[in-house]
Parts: structure tokens; sequence; C-alpha cells
């Protein structure tokens, strides 16, 4: 509901969650627990996913903030078996190029506890993929641009939102960046103005699924208190 004007645009009151600040520490600590327990798996259930969960996580993504309300992101949900086939033939053989040639020992070494390498059967596995796009400027429907503002930082924070709200549901995904990400704009069929920012799978752990014992950088090394 409008409740006011403001230099002739519409604003409305904004109806904050309730908040006890006494309890905030005790919330704030389960709500650590709670995302401590992320990983990225590469080992997924095939088991389907209703296509309501996943409209539902993508409204969630798309109500992160953006550069002056652009919202220069496109989602593509992939559920065709085809269609994830053409991905994961793709994406493997980038990959595979990229392993064997575009990597330098370094980079291989720091993937090595990780378990990581050029075969990605997951994209097949999950039930879903989601593949996110970045616009570089907006196309109107007389074929003109419109400018975007900060879009890299604005589809960054739309991602972070998805894969929060992915983990909340219980249910898993992995961040996937086979690079270069060009065939993912052939397959779908994506605009100019769009490049592919992140793949997504989405689905259930597999049965049993492992993950790599890894940990986090502690709080006293990523942060500096004034």
């Amino acid at each position: 509901m409008i409740t006011r004007e403001i230099d002739g645009f519409p604003y409305i009151e904004y109806q904050a969650k309730p908040c006890n600040v006494k309890l905030l520490e005790n919330d704030s600590m389960q709500l650590l627990s709670q995302y401590n327990s992320r990983r990225s798996i590469r080992d997924f259930s095939s088991e389907s996913i209703p296509k309501s969960v996943i409209k539902n996580l993508l409204l969630i993504a798309g109500s992160a903030p953006s550069g002056a309300n652009k919202q220069p992101w496109t989602f593509c949900a992939i559920q065709d078996p085809e269609i994830k086939k053409r991905i994961r033939e793709a994406a493997e053989q980038e990959e595979k190029l990229s392993y064997d040639s575009r990597m330098n020992s370094e980079w291989i070494n720091d993937l090595k506890p990780l378990g990581t390498d050029w075969r990605k059967p997951f994209l097949e596995t999950a039930p879903w993929l989601i593949v996110v796009f970045k616009k570089s400027y907006e196309l109107q429907s007389d074929g003109t641009k419109a400018q975007v503002y900060y879009p890299s930082e604005s589809v960054g924070l739309a991602c972070g939102f998805l894969i929060s709200a992915i983990h909340s549901l219980g249910l898993c995904t992995l961040t996937h960046t086979p690079s270069p990400m060009g065939f993912l704009s052939q397959i779908l069929m994506r605009p100019k103005n769009e490049k592919p920012f992140l793949l997504l799978p989405i689905g259930l752990p597999a049965t049993p699924c492992y993950v790599p014992a890894i940990e986090k950088k502690s709080l006293n090394e990523t942060t500096f208190w004034f």
C-alpha cells in the first residue's frame, strides 16, 4: 500500500521483521551454525524437485538489491534431460582443455584437495540446473540500449541470495563456472547483451555423499575491527 509520495515517487512503509535485541546473539549463533553446515557437493541424487520450489527460489534471488533497481539478471532453469546433456558435453569439453593446457600447475595443485577434474556428471544427475546470466545493458522493445549499473555486483548479490535460499531449504548446490562459458549462451539462445555468470546444479545430495575435509579462514584472518 502506498503511504506517501517523496519527490513525486510512491513510497510504502517498510515492515521490519520482529527483532528482540536481547535474543540477537543466540539467534545469530543459530544462523552461524546453519550456514557453517553449507557445503558445495558434486554427488547429487536424481530425485525430482518440484518446479514450484525452483520458482520460489528464483523469486528469492530476484529480491536481491541491485544498482538503481535495474535487476540486470536472467535465470534459465533447466530440467530437460537433453539440454542438460548438451550442457554437460560442452562444459566437459572446455574443462578438459582447461585441465590439460589452460590451468597452470599452481592452480591444479590448489584444486587437488577438492578432488575435482574435467568430468562433470552432476550436470546431468542433478534434477535442475540454474544458469545465471548478467546483462551488460538492457535491450528496449524498440531495439535501443538502456544502461544498467554495477551489473557484476548486482548479479553476484542475487547469486548469494539464491545459494543461501537453496541451503536453507535443505537442498544442495555447487558454484560451477566452466571457462569460457559462451556455449551456455548458444545452447540457451540468449541475446547478445547477456553473458553467462554462474551455473548452479540444484538437488538433494546422493546417499552417501562425501565432501572434502576443508576449513574456512578464521575471523582473525579476514576481519579488522576499528
